[in-house]
């Protein structure tokens, strides 16, 4: 039965109900009737038509007045609601801490060399240029500005207190003055580590702590059962040397005993390289000793020859350990060389304390001789001030930003000089103050103006107005770091150690050429192959075709680069004598006013005796 089709009506096909079933998309800010709050689409302006008959003036292409281009108007960038960037294009930078930054002076003009030269001179001051500005813009983060404590109408800063101090700062600083009476224990030593963060405190009968001094919270707390005599933090906050009365020891921030280094015994002083993970401990014997931390190995021990050692610190600029001995002399050493690098008599009698400066320029000593001076340590050695104390120092400790500390019995006297770059003066005492026991340890602490003095009563933190930097490196010593962040900083720090052999006096001189060494290496490579295999080769003629290669021809070839060579030779020796000969003539001419010619000034050379310049034309 065949099936009639039925004729097509006019409903729609199925893809056209599902496309009739779609809706456009909608989006976050549109209503549901589809009308969009934001801004109406912008219509596109139509540009007038020129009209034929206006005649229009041509500009040629090269122009005798210089185009300024026009300043491009950039359209602020709309985001994905409508809303426009409040402040657009790049932060503004100061123009006066910008100039601070510049090294290329605006005011003179550039030189007028050839057209590439000058194009080159522009682009490297427009680089300098935006290095200048984001050095400016960078400095917008550095909020914190140094300052010092400035008295009234004339007031002498050393007679304000501790208390007045205190009254006068925030909370948050006037917690950072405190007092331990551990007086059970003492005297005591202490060391902060790099950070600031964390103190470290070692008593004369057995008592070691460690603790955020900021927060006041204790890391470890243990005693030791023995004598202490020093305490000093490692690379981080996370370990902890000990010297004890025997033998050195190593704990971690909980207590716990790591290592017992017997090879160092019986150490009086420690300080700690960070840049080459180096621990130096000073001993009784007269050793100086050096442990690399990262391996865990000597790398030198070094007899200074000078008795029982005390008096230590190191040069943070170049790595230098400075010993002070009984004789009034400070000697300078390496690991890299067993002798000294040089000696200094500083004191008639015995060294007491010494300390050098953040920058590496200044060192202050005391003697027994009751005197306190500040040598120049760049490479003359000679004391720039010196003052007599009464009762003499028996520590001394420099500041970030140059201030020096001294403690005397129980008096702690602080010293300002002009600026950071400037020596202390010694004149007028900044602070004083007084404590309730002999001092046995001085530090300030890193980023803050913070001094610890350990004494025989415990330990007490004064407040020291612009002793710190106001400002640190969160990529280098961030005191809010974490502990993944410590980890992270470890590794990188341990890819980046500094071998011990490159402790010298000057760090510059690494990037120089030691010619000396050079050519003794020069003489020493001769005699062991029997030639010099530097030196120039004898001149060999190249083989000629069609009868040019004969013997004579090759004589001829060969005696015409020696005679080269010779009148090469015979010409510079002739124009050093000629050289010789001018300065002579010049030393002659200048004569002592007054002197009366001479019958024998006829036999004088004058001009050209012996016809240098004739020879040289015939040479050429």
């Amino acid at each position: 039965m065949e099936m009639v089709p039925k004729p097509r009506s006019h409903a729609p096909a199925k893809k056209d109900r599902l496309r009739a079933k779609r809706k456009k998309p909608r989006r976050y800010w549109e209503q549901e009737s589809g009308a969009s709050p934001g801004p109406p689409p912008k219509k596109r302006s139509s540009r007038p038509a020129r009209p034929r008959s206006s005649q229009v003036l041509r500009r040629s292409r090269i122009s005798r007045k210089a185009q300024v281009p026009k300043p491009e108007r950039r359209k602020p960038e709309q985001t994905l609601s409508g809303a426009q960037d409040p402040f657009p294009g790049p932060a503004p930078a100061p123009l006066e801490v910008s100039r601070k930054f510049r090294r290329i002076d605006k005011s003179k003009p550039l030189p007028s060399p050839k057209s590439k030269t000058r194009s080159r001179l522009e682009a490297a001051e427009a680089e300098e240029e935006e290095a200048s500005v984001r050095a400016a813009r960078s400095e917008l983060l550095l909020a914190e500005q140094p300052g010092f404590l400035e008295g009234e109408d004339g007031e002498d800063t050393a007679k304000i207190l501790q208390a007045d101090i205190v009254e006068a700062v925030d909370i948050a600083s006037a917690a950072k003055h405190f007092d331990l009476n551990l007086r059970q224990f003492g005297p005591y030593r202490l060391n902060y580590s790099r950070t600031g963060r964390h103190l470290a405190l070692g008593g004369r009968r057995g008592h070691v702590a460690a603790l955020d001094w900021v927060t006041k919270q204790l890391m470890c707390e243990i005693n030791v059962m023995e004598a202490v005599r020093d305490i000093q933090f490692l690379h981080s906050e996370a370990l902890l040397a000990v010297a004890q009365n025997r033998w050195l020891y190593i704990y971690d921030n909980q207590g716990i005993e790591l290592h017992c280094v017997r090879r160092c015994d019986r150490v009086t002083r420690l300080e700690f390289l960070p840049f080459h993970f180096l621990l130096a401990t000073a001993s009784e014997t007269g050793f100086l000793t050096y442990l690399d931390v990262s391996v865990g190995k000597i790398v030198a021990a070094l007899n200074a020859r000078a008795g029982r050692l005390s008096v230590m610190a190191q040069n943070p600029y170049n790595a230098v350990i400075h010993l002070g001995h009984s004789n009034g002399t400070v000697s300078l050493w390496s690991p890299a060389v067993k002798e000294p690098l040089a000696k200094i008599l500083c004191h008639r009698g015995g060294i007491r304390a010494v300390a050098v400066d953040s920058t590496g320029t200044y060192m202050a000593t005391s003697g027994l001789d009751h005197q306190l001076k500040i040598f120049d340590l760049r490479g003359t050695y000679q004391p720039l001030s010196a003052r007599t104390l009464p009762q003499g120092a028996g520590h001394l400790a420099f500041s970030q930003r140059g201030l020096l500390v001294a403690g005397m019995g129980d008096v702690v006297s602080i010293w300002k000089g002009p600026g950071k770059a400037s020596p202390p003066s010694l004149e007028q005492p900044y602070l004083t103050h007084r404590l309730s026991g002999h001092v046995h340890g001085l530090q300030f602490c890193p980023f803050e103006d913070v001094l610890g003095v350990g004494h025989s009563g415990g330990i007490t933190s004064m407040l020291v107005p612009g002793a710190a930097e106001p400002n640190f490196d969160g990529l280098e010593n961030n005191p809010y770091r974490s502990r993944k962040q410590r980890q992270e900083w470890e590794v990188k720090a341990l890819l980046e150690k500094v071998p011990a052999e490159l402790i010298c006096l000057d760090p510059r001189a690494l990037a120089e050429v030691d010619v000396i060494s050079l050519e003794q290496r020069k003489k020493e490579r001769i005699e062991r192959l029997g030639y010099d295999p530097d030196a120039k080769a004898t001149f060999q003629p190249k083989l000629k075709q069609k009868g040019r290669s004969s013997t004579a021809s090759l004589v001829k070839r060969r005696r015409k680069v020696l005679d080269k060579e010779h009148r090469d030779k015979v010409r510079q020796s002739l124009e050093e004598q000629e050289q010789q000969q001018q300065q002579q003539q010049q030393q002659e001419k200048t004569k002592p006013p007054g002197t009366r010619p001479s019958a024998l000034d006829r036999f004088v050379p004058q001009g050209d005796p012996w016809g240098i310049n004739w020879c040289l034309c015939l040479l050429s």
